[in-house]
């Protein structure tokens, strides 16, 4: 998962045709370093359907400020640069939940596509 740190490389990412995951965490949030020993599997599993980018809220505070990330980690599908669906809550995510809301993405994307 490529670690993006400037807006233009963000915007350039999310711009791509195959569907992008951006995962929006900060290194102080304990909720963010539960979903990293199980993260690396759930990217191998989607790889071929779905693109994962990572994205530190301290790093860019105006692109979260302007995507309205307010809690974290939070999970957002674009494609071709629009966003398709969030997953944003206040509790721990699962790594089901997580899953769950990737296969939705990827259903959400391909409804689109028709």
């Amino acid at each position: 998962m490529e670690k993006v740190s400037a807006d233009a490389r963000f915007r350039e990412l999310v711009a791509s045709a195959k569907p992008t995951i951006a995962v929006f965490k900060t290194t102080w949030c304990k909720d963010c370093h539960f979903i990293d020993p199980f993260m690396p599997q759930v990217i191998e599993a989607y790889q071929d359907r779905l693109n994962f980018i990572e994205i530190d809220r301290d790093d860019l505070p105006d692109l979260c400020s302007e995507l309205n990330i307010l809690g974290i980690p939070s999970f957002i599908a674009f494609r071709e640069g629009q966003e398709l669906v969030r997953f944003v809550s206040k509790l721990r995510k699962t790594r089901d939940e997580i899953e769950q809301f990737l296969d939705r993405a990827i259903e959400v994307a391909n409804a689109l596509s028709k």
